[in-house]
C-alpha cells in the first residue's frame, strides 16, 4: 500500500488465466521489472491487476493512444527518448515507482531496498525524501476475504480481520486500510445476533476494547470511539478518545472503575474530560462518583491516579473524620506517604482535634533483597483533657517506638543482625484514641532486643553476641535495660582426645570452654527514662566461667556426666555497712571501684532408661501398653566463701536501750550486681524420674496392617532435692508436671503442682516436721495450674490450628496476643475476604458448601490456677476465653470474641464484629459493647489499593475518664 499506486498508474490490465510464473494477485517490484526490461519500454510505467473469472476489456476515449501502445506491446524494440550509452543505461535502475512495492504475495506490506551494488551515489538528490509512511512489515488476514480495490485504492478485509505493524495488533471483524489518508479502520460486525468481533487494539503491554477504531499509521494517532480498557486495576470505559501517540491519550465523557463487572458496576466515576498516560497517571477535569448509577452530589473540580507498576508513587493519605465526647471533633490518620526509592518508603501521619490535643506518626518500611529488610514506627501524641485554666484540666505527652529488622541468611554466614524494639510511654496504649484493637490496650509487658552475633571460624571457634535488651512494666511503670550485654564464647576443647575416632572412657571426653558476659545495667521509671540520672545509676558487671565436664558410660546401661564450674565475677561497685550509735541506724556506704570475686561447684549425675511392656494379645481392642522411664539422680557441692563476708556490731532487735549488742555478719557485695557468694555449705542430692506412658490399639481402618500408636500420658515427669547440710527443712518440695493428651497429636492438657511434705505452723509458717507426722497427708498441696487451647473448625472437626494467624498484625507488635483471642483490629477485618484460598473453586460447588455447612472457626482457651501455700485454699484464676468467626455465606462474616472469669463470674474483654464482601468495597463493624474499654469502630472503603483513601471511619474511642 504505498502512494505509487495512484501516482503512476497510466495502464491498466485485468487479464484472466495468465501465464503459470505470473499466477499472483499482485506483481511485485521485481516482477515489473523483469517484464519492463524484457519490453525495452523504459519510460512507462504498469500497474496490473489479475483477475481469476472474466477479462475486462480495456478501455479509453482516445483510440489512437491505444492504438500506439498496444503495436508497442507487440513489438517490443528498442526505443529511448535520446541516445545514451549502454554502460550508462545499465547504472541506471529499473524505476519501479508506480507500483507498490509493499504488497507482496504473501499477504505482507513490506518496502523494497534496492541492493546496495545497483545503487549509484551519483545520483542522490540533496532534498531529502519524505518520511516513508510505513517502517516495518504489515501482515494481513482474515477469513472471508482481503480485498484490494485499485480505484479506491483501499484494502478490505472481512471476518476475523487482522492487521499486525511493528508493536501493533489489531483484530476485528471489519478492517479497511486506506492508501490515501495511511490509515485503518476497524469495527466489528453486524448480524441477527447484534454486534459481533469488536475491534481489540494492542500495543506493547496496552490492550483497548472499542467499538470501532481509526488509526493513522504515519503520524501514529487515533480515534478510538465507545473503547475500554485495563490499566491496573482500572477499567476504564469511554465514549470518544484520541490516541495523541503512544503515551497520551485524551478522553470524553469516561466512567472508570475497579468493579469488576465493566457492563454493571457497583460503583464508578464520571469525568468529563480525562488525559490518561498509560501506565502512568490519569488526569481528570470534573469528577462525579456513581454508585448505582445514582450518582453523589459532592464532585471533585479535578483528581489525579497514579498508576506507575514498579515503583510506589508519593501522595496525600486523606484523613478520616470523627467525634469523641472528651476531645471534640478529629481529622485522624491523614498525612503524606513518600515513595522514597525502590527499597524503601514513608508514611507521615497526624491526628487533630478541636480541643487542641493531636498525634504524630511516621512509619517506614524498607527491603533489600538478599540483604535485609524492616520497618519503623515513631508515634507522639499530645493529649488535652478539659479547659486550660479549669480544675480539671491534665495534659499527657505519650510516645511509642517499634523497630524491627532482619537479615536474610545469605547475606552473611558468619554474622548476623536483628532487632526487635517495643518501648515508649507505659501509658500508650491505654490513653491512645486511636487504637481499634481492646487485646493492644491490654498490653502488660513492653520488650525489646537489639543483637549483634559474630563467629569466628578459628580452631577453636569463637563466637561474639552483642546485646541490647529492655523490659518495661506498663502497670508499674518500671523498667528494666541492659545497655549493652557481651558474651563472648570458645567453642569446647578436648585436650586428651584422640587424633581420630570417637572418644571413650572418662579421660578422652574431658573438656572445656570459655564463656565470658558483661552487662551494663539500667533500673528506672517512665519520668527518668533516658535522662542523666539513669545513667548515673548504671551498675556494671563482667563475669568470667570456666566449666570442666566428662561424660562416659557405667556398666553399659548407664550414663555417667561430671562437671565443676569455676566462676570470677567483676564489680565496680561495693556497699560498706556499719552500725552508727549516734543515728542509732545501719549506715550503708556505696564504695565505687573495681572489686572481684571467685566461687566454684561441683556436680555429677546418673540416669538410665528403663522400659517395661504389658501385651495383652493382638485379638484385643488394646493390644499393647509400654511405660518408658527416664530416671535420673545428681550430686552437687557448693563451698562456703566465708572470705567474702565482714561483720559489726548492732544492738540487739529486742532491747530497746541498746545495752546487748550482737554481731551483724554482711558482704560487700549484698545488693550488687550480681549478688553475693553464699557463706553456706550447700551438699544435696537431687531426683527425677520421666514418665512416657503409650499404647498399641487396632486401628478402625480394617486395611491398616500395623497396630496404631497413641500416646496416654506424653510427659510426666516428678522431681525433688534433698540438701545434706541445711540445718533444717532439708527436703525441698516434689514438683510434678505433665501433659495429658485428650485428641492425639491435637488438643493435650498441660498441668503442674507442687507438694510440699513439711507441716504448717499456727502462723502458716513451714517447721522442720513432716505433714503426715503432724497429722496430716503424706504431702500438703500447695498450688497446681492446668490450662490448654484448641482450634475447632468445620473443615475438619478437631483440627489443630498450629500456625500463628496474628503474627503479623499490628496488636502483636504492640506485645499483645499473637491470636485473635481477644479480638481482631480493623485491618484484620478488612482483609478476611482477600484471602485467595478457594477462589479458583467452582461457584457451584461453594454454593453447595453454604447450602449444606456453614464454615466455622472456633478457639477456645481455658486456664485454672489454685493456691494453698498458706492454707488460704482458694483458686487464684479461673477464666474460659474463646474467639470464633462464622461465614454466613460467601460475602457475610460475623464473629465474636469473649470470654468469663469463673472466679468473679465477669466477662473478660468481649468484641463482636462484623464484615460485608460488598464486591468493590469492604464494610466492617467492630464492637466492645462493655468494659473500661466499651467502643465501636465502622468502616467502610474500596478494596482497590489504588483508592483505599476512599473510604468512610466512623467510631467511637473508650472513656478515658474510665
Amino acid at each position: 500500500m504505498q502512494q505509487g499506486l495512484r501516482n503512476y498508474s497510466i495502464l491498466e490490465f485485468e487479464i484472466k488465466d495468465f501465464s503459470p510464473e505470473f499466477n499472483s494477485s499482485i506483481f511485485n517490484g521485481n516482477t515489473l521489472g523483469l517484464l519492463k526490461n524484457r519490453c525495452n519500454f523504459g519510460t512507462l510505467i504498469f500497474a496490473l491487476t489479475f483477475t481469476k473469472i472474466v477479462l475486462i476489456p480495456l478501455q479509453t476515449k482516445i483510440l489512437s493512444v491505444l492504438l500506439v501502445l498496444g503495436i508497442s506491446l507487440l513489438f517490443c524494440g528498442s526505443l529511448w527518448s535520446q541516445e545514451l550509452p549502454v554502460s550508462t543505461l545499465n547504472k541506471i535502475p529499473a524505476d519501479t515507482s508506480g507500483v507498490d512495492s509493499r504488497l507482496k504475495p504473501t499477504g505482507t506490506l513490506l518496502t523494497e531496498q534496492e541492493p546496495e551494488s545497483q545503487q549509484d551515489s551519483t545520483l542522490q538528490d540533496s532534498i531529502a525524501a519524505p518520511r516513508e509512511a510505513l517502517t516495518d512489515i504489515v501482515k494481513y488476514s482474515a477469513t472471508d476475504y482481503s480485498k484490494f480495490n485499485r480505484k479506491e485504492n483501499k484494502l478490505y478485509l472481512y471476518n476475523e480481520a487482522q492487521i499486525n505493524y511493528t508493536d501493533i495488533n489489531i483484530t476485528a471483524g471489519q478492517i479497511i486500510v486506506d492508501n490515501n489518508t495511511n490509515t485503518v479502520f476497524a469495527k466489528g460486525i453486524k448480524d441477527s445476533t447484534g454486534y459481533t468481533q469488536s475491534p481489540v487494539f494492542v500495543q506493547g503491554a496496552n490492550t483497548v476494547e472499542p467499538d470501532s477504531i481509526k488509526y493513522n499509521f504515519k503520524t501514529e494517532k487515533a480515534l478510538i470511539y465507545g473503547s475500554r480498557t485495563q490499566q491496573q486495576e482500572f477499567y476504564i470505559k469511554n465514549e470518544v478518545s484520541k490516541r495523541v501517540n503512544d503515551s497520551v491519550v485524551f478522553m470524553k465523557n469516561v466512567r472508570f472503575t475497579t468493579s469488576e463487572n465493566e457492563d454493571d458496576p457497583e460503583y464508578y466515576f464520571y469525568a468529563r474530560k480525562v488525559k490518561f498516560v498509560p501506565g502512568k497517571k490519569i488526569v481528570t477535569g470534573l469528577v462525579n462518583m456513581f454508585v448505582y448509577d445514582v450518582p453523589i452530589p459532592l464532585g471533585v473540580p479535578f483528581s489525579y491516579f497514579p498508576m506507575e507498576k514498579e515503583t510506589s508513587v508519593s501522595g496525600f493519605i486523606m484523613p478520616s473524620p470523627g467525634q469523641t465526647n472528651e476531645r471534640g471533633y478529629f481529622l485522624q490518620n491523614g498525612g503524606y506517604y513518600f515513595a522514597v526509592n525502590d527499597y524503601m518508603d514513608l508514611t507521615l501521619t497526624g491526628d487533630y482535634y478541636t480541643n487542641g490535643s493531636y498525634a504524630l506518626r511516621g512509619s517506614s518500611s524498607y527491603r533489600k533483597r538478599y540483604k535485609f529488610s524492616g520497618n519503623v514506627n515513631i508515634r507522639y501524641e499530645r493529649l488535652l483533657n478539659g479547659e486550660r485554666g479549669l480544675p480539671n484540666f491534665a495534659e499527657t505527652n505519650t510516645y511509642n517506638i517499634q523497630w524491627s529488622h532482619s537479615q536474610d541468611s545469605k547475606a552473611s554466614p558468619n554474622s548476623r543482625f536483628s532487632a526487635s524494639v517495643n518501648l515508649g510511654s507505659s501509658n500508650y496504649f491505654t490513653q491512645s484514641t486511636n487504637i481499634d484493637n481492646t487485646a493492644s490496650r491490654l498490653t502488660n509487658t513492653l520488650s525489646s532486643s537489639v543483637s549483634y552475633s559474630k563467629t569466628f571460624q578459628s580452631v577453636p571457634q569463637v563466637n561474639l553476641a552483642l546485646t541490647a535488651r529492655h523490659s518495661q512494666n506498663t502497670q508499674t511503670q518500671v523498667i528494666n535495660m541492659t545497655l549493652p550485654s557481651l558474651q563472648l564464647n570458645v567453642d569446647r576443647i578436648y585436650p586428651f582426645a584422640p587424633k581420630s575416632g570417637s572418644k571413650k572412657g572418662f579421660i578422652q571426653n574431658i573438656n572445656f570452654n570459655y564463656s565470658g558476659s558483661g552487662e551494663n545495667r539500667f533500673e528506672t521509671t517512665d519520668s527518668l527514662f533516658f535522662t542523666a540520672q539513669m545513667f548515673r545509676d548504671a551498675e556494671l558487671g563482667i563475669r568470667h566461667s570456666i566449666p570442666i565436664t566428662t561424660n562416659f558410660k557405667l556398666f553399659k546401661h548407664f550414663s555417667v556426666s561430671a562437671s565443676t564450674n569455676y566462676q570470677e565475677s567483676w564489680v565496680f561497685e561495693t556497699i560498706n555497712q556499719g552500725y552508727d550509735p549516734n543515728l542509732r541506724e545501719v549506715v550503708r556506704d556505696t564504695v565505687k571501684g573495681f572489686d572481684s570475686f571467685r566461687t566454684y561447684n561441683f556436680s555429677t549425675s546418673l540416669g538410665t532408661t528403663v522400659y517395661g511392656q504389658a501385651n495383652f494379645g493382638d485379638d484385643k481392642k488394646i493390644q499393647a501398653i509400654r511405660h518408658t522411664m527416664k530416671p535420673s539422680v545428681s550430686f552437687n557441692y557448693n563451698p562456703a566463701f566465708d572470705q567474702y563476708y565482714d561483720t559489726y556490731l548492732a544492738p540487739e532487735l529486742d532491747d530497746p536501750n541498746g545495752d546487748l549488742t550482737r554481731e551483724v555478719t554482711y558482704s560487700r557485695f549484698e545488693g550488687g550486681f550480681y549478688g553475693a557468694p553464699s557463706n553456706f555449705s550447700s551438699s544435696g542430692i537431687s531426683f527425677s524420674i520421666n514418665n512416657t506412658l503409650e499404647a498399641k490399639v487396632r486401628d478402625k481402618d480394617s486395611t491398616a496392617i500395623e497396630p496404631k500408636k497413641i500416646d496416654l500420658i506424653s510427659n510426666l515427669a516428678i522431681s525433688t532435692n534433698y540438701n545434706f547440710l541445711a540445718d533444717s527443712l532439708r527436703l525441698s518440695p516434689v514438683s510434678v508436671r505433665g501433659t495429658i493428651p485428650i485428641i492425639q497429636s491435637k488438643l493435650s492438657v498441660n498441668f503442674n503442682m507442687t507438694l510440699d511434705p513439711y507441716a504448717l505452723n499456727n502462723n502458716n509458717k513451714r517447721i522442720d516436721k513432716l505433714n503426715i507426722a503432724n497429722g496430716g497427708s503424706l504431702f500438703r498441696l500447695t498450688n497446681a495450674s492446668a490450662n490448654f487451647g484448641y482450634s475447632f473448625s468445620s473443615k475438619s472437626f478437631g483440627k489443630e490450628n498450629d500456625d500463628v494467624e496474628g503474627e503479623n498484625t499490628q496488636t502483636a507488635r504492640n506485645g499483645g496476643r499473637r491470636d485473635n483471642l481477644l479480638g481482631e483490629d480493623s485491618r484484620q477485618l478488612q482483609n478476611k475476604f482477600n484471602d485467595t484460598e478457594g477462589a479458583d473453586e467452582d461457584p457451584d460447588e461453594k454454593q453447595k458448601l453454604y447450602n449444606y455447612t456453614i464454615p466455622w472457626n472456633l478457639r477456645v482457651n481455658y486456664n485454672v490456677n489454685y493456691g494453698n501455700a498458706t492454707r488460704q485454699d482458694l483458686i487464684t484464676s479461673h477464666a474460659l476465653n474463646f474467639s470464633g468467626d462464622v461465614e454466613l455465606g460467601e460475602k457475610w462474616f460475623v464473629g465474636a470474641s469473649s470470654g468469663i472469669d469463673l472466679t468473679t463470674g465477669k466477662f473478660t474483654p468481649t468484641q463482636l464484629r462484623f464484615a460485608r464482601d460488598l464486591e468493590s468495597f469492604n464494610m466492617t463493624f467492630a464492637w466492645t459493647p462493655f468494659g473500661t474499654y466499651a467502643s465501636w469502630n465502622f468502616f467502610i472503603g474500596i478494596k482497590s489499593s489504588v483508592l483505599s483513601d476512599l473510604k468512610y471511619e466512623q467510631r467511637r474511642t473508650p472513656d478515658q475518664r474510665l
